[in-house]
């Protein structure tokens, strides 16, 4: 019963709201990954988009001044993960601070010869645990399947991934696990995947992603699942069993299935 009152208080802020299809479609004619969405994918999308945007408090960082254009943006890329997950996986979280460009956090900070500094350098996004998604508005333009030195990049998706991530025992690359999915395979795949590219950045092999991926276990998760979406191709190419994974925990096929993939 709360479920079917919270849909129908969404719908209502939705039409009170007053954005059109026309608004979003022009809002997100530009970012590529939508081409894959088309038909009722593409419905289930906008609409919930808009029901993202009554949820979620978008507010500004440093006094950047965003329009609804990016409102739209912004919510559509935070969607796309979970487009066949539903809006309540990011029921733990309210707030997202967007700044004009990269912010810098309020905390010392410990560079990789021990010495501590009084100020962050700055940065392109930030999911906090317990509080909002702050991200970068000039880093949302840079997004792209080969915008990071031929890598994809797409701080938005980086960023929800974390908060997925948060789900389940904090953020350590293991979000949680469909009945249908074994942790324990997720953890052997991945594990592989990180040590074997480890020693390629090592014997500076290229890489199929950013290699900002290989300083943690979250930021593996969280920058295969921006690859993942912006560029699956090259995913499934270099790393098909991690793409297997994603498009299991996403409940997505970027790409088509093969006859192979279906026999």
């Amino acid at each position: 019963m709360f479920k079917r009152f919270r849909n129908w208080l969404d719908s209502r802020r939705v039409k009170d709201m007053g954005f059109t299809s026309a608004q979003w479609e022009s809002a997100i004619a530009d970012w590529p990954v939508m081409h894959r969405y088309q038909g009722v994918e593409r419905d289930a999308l906008r609409d919930m988009t808009f029901r993202f945007l009554v949820r979620k408090s978008l507010t500004s960082g440093g006094e950047f001044q965003f329009t609804d254009a990016m409102r739209l943006k912004i919510a559509t890329m935070a969607c796309v993960p979970i487009l066949h997950l539903g809006l309540d996986w990011y029921d733990h979280w309210y707030t997202i601070i967007i700044y004009e460009g990269d912010f810098i956090p309020n905390r010392p900070y410990r560079t990789d010869d021990g010495v501590v500094h009084s100020e962050s350098p700055g940065l392109s996004g930030e999911a906090w645990v317990r509080g909002p998604v702050v991200l970068s508005w000039q880093s949302i333009l840079e997004t792209g399947a080969h915008v990071r030195h031929g890598k994809a990049s797409n701080v938005v998706i980086h960023e929800l991934a974390h908060k997925l991530d948060m789900l389940r025992d904090g953020a350590n690359g293991a979000p949680p696990m469909h009945p249908d999915m074994r942790p324990g395979e997720w953890h052997d795949i991945f594990s592989a995947a990180w040590e074997r590219l480890q020693k390629d950045l090592h014997r500076h092999r290229p890489l199929p992603l950013n290699d900002y991926a290989l300083t943690s276990p979250a930021e593996f998760f969280a920058v295969c699942s921006e690859t993942f979406f912006e560029a699956p191709h090259a995913m499934q190419k270099h790393m098909p069993e991690v793409y297997r994974l994603l498009c299991q925990l996403y409940r997505q096929q970027p790409l088509p299935l093969t006859n192979s993939d279906r026999a």
